[in-house]
């Protein structure tokens, strides 16, 4: 599991580079043991800068040699060490380095990305606990540590600890999840958070968070509980009326059910999949309860601004699928209003009119199509198919047959063209047009049973 907040150091970190040589007290001598340090020192960040870290390392004892004790030099070789993946002799350099100047934050992030690198996740314990003397983000590396090495209490302390300093992050919730998911550890954040609700009554996500636990133990009277405090103690809770509209549809209190719903999908802190999630619910909680249709519909109007999911037309498709069509009929009309080139919702609807036998509506919304959409030839069809239910045989003909040539590559459609041909022609009378159109339609369809 990736850690959060390693950092690559670039660059050299030079601290006192030139020092004065113990034991020697003539100056020129100083000054030429200085320029061999110096000169050993750049020419080792030359050769790590073009990667020929071998010479990079030559140059830095030489360095040693120099200066026992300059712990950059330590620092330098670690970088070169681990670059190589030598990671026991970079752990032996950093740790060096630190032993040499414990107070500088750069040698501690050397020996991290040892431990980091070779996943050495307790052995950078004590040492990320030594850089959050520098830096406080260091915590969410110890956090992440305490995961990979299975410390789950402290990780939890710590998760918590955070949350309060510095609001709840994506990770962090993830890996409270993961611990809270062992139910050894759900009875002491239980009471953690009753204790938090007590102390601090305005903050919604420790409410969120009993629920949820109450929830996952099968407890909903426990949730339902907090649900309502939550309700009383915050009334402008979104995510009360979330939780408590669950328990209003299972209680089969659909007022209160209703009350919930319109809160919430009014609400802009309400995720779209949520809403979309409690309509359903809904959906199917009143699809025998005539008395919330116009609640209903009202709910769908609060969403009909969703740039994703087109409402209506999956209400309608609900209610098709459960063989109403006077509803399904009804909320695709809606849908066409606010998008009248929605051709789905046009289809669907052209098919309705036609299951439902409602041949002059279907004319009418069948000509517009063809207006509208000259080059598709689904909607001459319609056309042609109301006309010779109204027995206007020869506007069917006459519509049919400007359709015909812009089918391309659908069998099944031009069948349907053929047929209705032949129906035109045999209530005019034309027996020899009628017999060539059946004939070639059964002719498509041996076709395709052959394939």
């Amino acid at each position: 599991m990736a850690l959060t907040n390693r950092i690559v150091v670039f660059g050299c970190v030079w601290l006192g580079l030139v020092q004065s040589l113990h034991a020697q007290t003539e100056p020129n001598e100083i000054a030429s043991a200085s320029d061999q340090f110096q000169d050993a020192f750049y020419e080792s960040l030359t050769q790590k800068g073009i990667e020929n870290y071998d010479k990079a390392v030559l140059s830095l004892e030489k360095c040693q040699v120099l200066e026992p004790n300059n712990a950059v030099v330590y620092f330098e070789l670690g970088k070169n060490h681990l670059a190589q993946k030598e990671y026991n002799r970079a752990h032996e350099a950093f740790q060096k380095a630190t032993e040499l100047d414990p107070m500088n934050r750069w040698f501690w992030v050397g020996l991290y990305d040892v431990f980091y690198e070779t996943k050495a996740y307790e052995e950078a314990i004590p040492v990320v606990k030594q850089l959050i003397e520098f830096n406080l983000d260091y915590q969410e590396d110890l956090v992440s540590l305490y995961m990979n090495t299975q410390q789950f209490d402290k990780a939890l302390v710590l998760i918590n600890e955070l949350n309060d300093s510095k609001g709840n992050s994506e990770l962090r919730d993830k890996y409270r999840a993961q611990i809270l998911g062992q139910g050894k550890y759900q009875s002491a954040e239980i009471d953690r958070l009753l204790a938090e609700i007590k102390s601090k009554p305005q903050e919604e996500s420790n409410y969120l968070s009993l629920i949820f636990l109450y929830s996952d133990q099968n407890q909903d009277e426990k949730a339902l509980e907090v649900a309502k405090k939550l309700e009383k103690n915050i009334p402008t809770s979104d995510w009360a009326q979330v939780s408590l509209f669950k328990y209003h549809l299972v209680a089969n209190e659909g007022i209160q059910a209703t009350k919930s719903l319109l809160f919430v999908l009014a609400s802009p802190k309400v995720e779209s999949k949520i809403k979309h999630r409690m309509l359903n619910e809904f959906l199917l909680f009143i699809q025998d309860k005539p008395q919330f249709d116009a609640d209903f519909d009202k709910a769908v109007g609060l969403l009909v601004q969703d740039p994703i999911v087109a409402v209506n037309k999956e209400v309608g498709k609900f209610y098709q699928r459960k063989k109403n069509a006077a509803k399904a009929i009804y909320f695709y009309t809606k849908q066409l209003l606010l998008t009248p080139d929605d051709i789905e919702s046009l289809r669907l609807l052209c098919d309705l009119y036609t299951e439902t036998g409602q041949f002059s509506v279907l004319v009418t919304m069948a000509a517009e199509a063809v207006d509208r959409f000259p080059l598709q030839p689904q909607w001459y069809y319609y056309s042609g198919l109301a006309n010779n239910q109204l027995k206007n045989s020869a506007a069917a003909i006459a519509i049919l047959e400007s359709g015909l040539e812009y089918v391309v590559d659908d069998k099944a459609l031009e069948i349907n063209f053929y047929i209705q041909l032949g129906e035109a022609h045999h209530n005019l009378g034309n027996f020899s047009q009628k017999e060539f159109y059946f004939n070639k339609a059964e002719m498509l369809v041996q076709q395709a049973q052959k394939k």
